[in-house]
């Protein structure tokens, strides 16, 4: 743990504890070189941390406060412990109910899974399209049908070197959206009836993913800030024939807990040990509000375990599916079952993601996109915090665009999601983020809609139902 990181949790558990009490000041810079021994840029790091996690505030020509809008109630959510047996897994009916009106626009949708279209250079997009097209020599549309646009794949193994992971770009498979890259890794390395170890709670999406291929899952405690618990895990692949493990690392939906280095390191040799590839879901990883991209566990692994996977659709381009894998030693087997099933990808999008990558606007528009998401997510916290009843308690991340919220027992989420679908208003309950339709008083929100001007009436009015449903 780097030593602005180190620093950072101890005020933060100083602020848990309520030691630190809100508007309480910190210390200056100046007085937290001095006393710590640290430089001043290490203090700044830790407070550009702390305000990415919402603890603490700038005030101008004053200081650093601990910040006086905290979660109410607590500053997380509670975790409840896995059941630690593997389970069939049939989620897919509920899934189809709860989030088919996330696509009716006179819905405001807290339950989708993506950010708002309008937070996305479309327009610019557009223009890349058909000039990339023009200059498409027409050989190359059946030499890269499997794998992917060349183009494309030596631009990711740019990002990945910026991101400091150098990789050979021969083993990313460029796919139709991250979904298809996930999908094809699971299939890759098991069969029907095995055990997959997922998140607990876990994105539905991956649980879908273990129905149709009739695997079972067994689910390892993780944590609402730092992620997988590695005890929990290493207990789960000594008690049961683990083939695959699903992990989410970075802003892991729907917590938004972001694994520390330390652990990601820790978590790739457990898994080594074991001989378990880790199908590391990373779609979010360019949605964080500190200083640096966090690193994926791809970063650490030097046997070929790791399959990453990502793709642009949450951070640029939804819609044009287009997705990838670095997926290590399994990129053939990838490969290949990807040719057995849908054989290749659509050009236009990917020729014109390859222009817009090379015209160098695209960190531009992530700077403004990570600016849009954390001012969202304060003000969905302060939406929160004053309208939820009394004891909510609500995930803080460091990026991403959901917040995960456990409301008072007492309150039923898929009731309150039938009730807010009657408002006009979704939600993802937390009955859908895990085998056993755990997390009945949890929800999912989304952030990403902030630009919405419905989205503020929306937070009072599920806050309002909410209360409702204690008071009956």
């Amino acid at each position: 743990m780097k030593r602005y990181e180190q620093y950072a949790d101890e005020i933060a558990e100083l602020i848990r504890t309520q030691v630190l009490r809100a508007g309480d000041r910190l210390p200056s810079v100046r007085q937290a070189s001095g006393s710590r021994h640290i430089s001043p840029s290490t203090v700044f790091e830790a407070y550009y941390l702390l305000e990415a996690r919402g603890l603490i505030q700038a005030r101008p020509r004053s200081g650093y406060y601990v910040n006086a809008l905290r979660a109410a109630g607590g500053v997380e959510p509670a975790t409840a412990p896995p059941a630690g047996e593997s389970t069939p897994v049939a989620i897919s009916e509920l899934v189809f109910e709860v989030l088919g009106s996330t696509r009716q626009a006179d819905v405001v949708p807290l339950g989708s899974a993506f950010p708002s279209p309008r937070l996305f250079p479309l327009d610019k997009l557009a223009r890349c399209l058909s000039p990339a097209m023009r200059r498409l020599e027409p050989q190359r549309i059946v030499e890269e049908l499997t794998s992917g646009s060349e183009r494309l794949r030596r631009q990711l193994g740019l990002r990945y070197v910026s991101a400091g992971l150098g990789l050979d770009t021969r083993e990313i498979v460029i796919t139709n959206g991250a979904m298809e890259a996930l999908n094809l890794c699971l299939q890759a390395v098991t069969r029907p009836g095995d055990v997959v170890a997922v998140e607990s709670p876990t994105f539905y999406a991956a649980l879908q993913a273990l129905e149709r291929l009739q695997l079972r899952a067994v689910e390892v405690a993780t944590h609402p800030r730092h992620g997988v618990e590695l005890a929990s895990l290493a207990q789960v692949l000594s008690q049961h024939p683990v083939k695959a493990c699903w992990f989410m690392p970075n802003f892991q939906n729907p917590l938004g807990s972001l694994m520390p280095e330390e652990n990601k390191r820790a978590l790739v040799e457990l898994l080594a040990r074991h001989e378990v590839p880790l199908i590391e879901d990373d779609v979010y990883a360019e949605l964080y509000f500190g200083l640096r991209r966090p690193l994926p566990c791809k970063s650490f692994d030097r046997q070929g375990l790791v399959m990453h996977c990502s793709s642009f659709s949450k951070n640029l381009a939804p819609g044009y599916r287009v997705g990838w894998t670095a997926a290590g030693r399994f990129a053939e087997r990838v490969q290949r079952l990807k040719l057995m099933t849908t054989l290749g990808n659509a050009v236009a999008p990917q020729e014109a993601l390859c222009d817009y990558l090379q015209q160098g606007g695209y960190d531009r528009h992530l700077r403004q996109l990570r600016q849009a998401l954390a001012d969202s997510q304060a003000r969905a916290l302060r939406g929160i915090a004053k309208h939820f009843p009394a004891g909510t308690r609500v995930t803080r991340p460091e990026g991403g665009y959901f917040l995960w919220v456990q409301l008072p027992q007492g309150v039923d989420a898929l009731t309150l999601h039938r009730l807010a679908l009657s408002q006009n208003i979704s939600l993802a309950p937390g009955h859908l983020f895990s085998a056993d339709r755990r997390f009945a008083n949890c929800v999912r929100l989304n952030y990403g809609q902030g630009g919405d001007e419905r989205f503020d009436d929306a937070l009072r009015t599920l806050g309002q139902l909410a209360c409702a449903q204690l008071a009956a």
